[in-house]
C-alpha cells in the first residue's frame, strides 16, 4: 500500500485553507497548510510535498515569488505547482505559467475540476 500524496495548500484566507483541506483529505490526500509565502517556503524545506496549491496574493511573500524560488532550487525544480487564484487576469496567468507552474486555476472552481487537475499534475511529473 502506498502512502497518500501530500499537498501543501498555501492561501492567506483561513476559510479557503480549511475548505481545501477538507476536500483534499476526503479525496485521499495528506494535507499541510501555510498562510503566507515565507511559511510555504519553510514547509517545503521541512518536508517536501507531492504538490503545492499556491495562491498568487499572499501576505509577506507573494505566490509568484514562491514559485520562482522553488523553480530556481534544483531540489524542488520538479515539484508540481498549481496556482489557485481569484486573480484571473491573463497577464498573471501567463506569468505564473512562465515561472514554471504546472497549471493555473481560477477561483471559484469546481471540486471535480480541481481534483482532476491535481491528479494530472502529479501524474505528469511522475512521467518526466
Amino acid at each position: 500500500m502506498t502512502s497518500p500524496v501530500t499537498i501543501l495548500v498555501v492561501d492567506g484566507e483561513p476559510n479557503v485553507r480549511l475548505s481545501l483541506q477538507f476536500l483534499l483529505t476526503e479525496a485521499g490526500y495528506r494535507v499541510r497548510t501555510a498562510a503566507d509565502g515565507n511559511e510555504a517556503l519553510a514547509e517545503v524545506a521541512r518536508e517536501r510535498p507531492g504538490l503545492v496549491l499556491l495562491d498568487v496574493a499572499l501576505p509577506r511573500v507573494d505566490g509568484l515569488t514562491v514559485c520562482s524560488r522553488l523553480r530556481s532550487d534544483t531540489a524542488h525544480r520538479d515539484l508540481p505547482i498549481i496556482f489557485l487564484s481569484a486573480r484571473t487576469r491573463e497577464a498573471e496567468r501567463a506569468k505564473g505559467l512562465a515561472l514554471g507552474a504546472d497549471d493555473f486555476i481560477a477561483k471559484p472552481f469546481t471540486a471535480d475540476d480541481l481534483l482532476g487537475r491535481i491528479a494530472r499534475a502529479i501524474e505528469g511529473r511522475k512521467q518526466q
